[in-house]
């Protein structure tokens, strides 16, 4: 899996605002805790805000906030809002491309892995993140160290 920057500085923002919990935050403040460039920052929070995750008011008193309590919007939630379907396969869903022969069981294979990435990603959530408590079925997922080396 690959995750843009984009989505990396999105899920880093809503995670920020979910630690912030019921106080409106200013942009500077989310781009300065959490590195993000300011103007990307931005044009990350508009989509976030169109997405339903975050909301914004104007003024002194004003910023950004989750749209909802950080434990009802999973991770999931806001790579959709920024990147759209979590698995693709040439920007199409994985059960719609074509494949012949003896490559007819990719399909399944890419089925499987959206699948196995969903249940991942819709079980964490913001507030999960935020207070670093992550549900014990991706927890138990670190417990093999093997699993962390990278195979070239």
């Amino acid at each position: 899996m690959r995750l843009s920057a984009r989505v990396d500085y999105a899920l880093r923002a809503a995670v920020a605002l979910a630690g912030y919990g019921d106080r409106w935050v200013s942009a500077e403040q989310i781009a300065e805790d959490q590195g993000i460039p300011r103007k990307f920052l931005e044009s990350i929070l508009l989509q976030l805000r169109r997405g339903g995750i975050a909301t914004s008011k104007r003024g002194s008193e004003g910023g950004h906030q989750l749209a909802k309590a950080g434990d009802l919007i999973s991770l999931a939630d806001v790579i959709r809002a920024v990147d759209g379907p979590l698995v693709g396969v040439r920007g199409e869903r994985p059960e719609q491309v074509p494949y012949t022969g003896t490559a007819t069981a990719l399909t399944n294979v890419w089925i499987a892995l959206r699948v196995s990435e969903r249940n991942i990603l819709e079980s964490v959530s913001l507030a999960a993140v935020a207070g670093d408590d992550l549900p014990t079925s991706v927890t138990k997922l670190l417990e093999d160290p093997d699993a962390w080396v990278i195979r070239d």
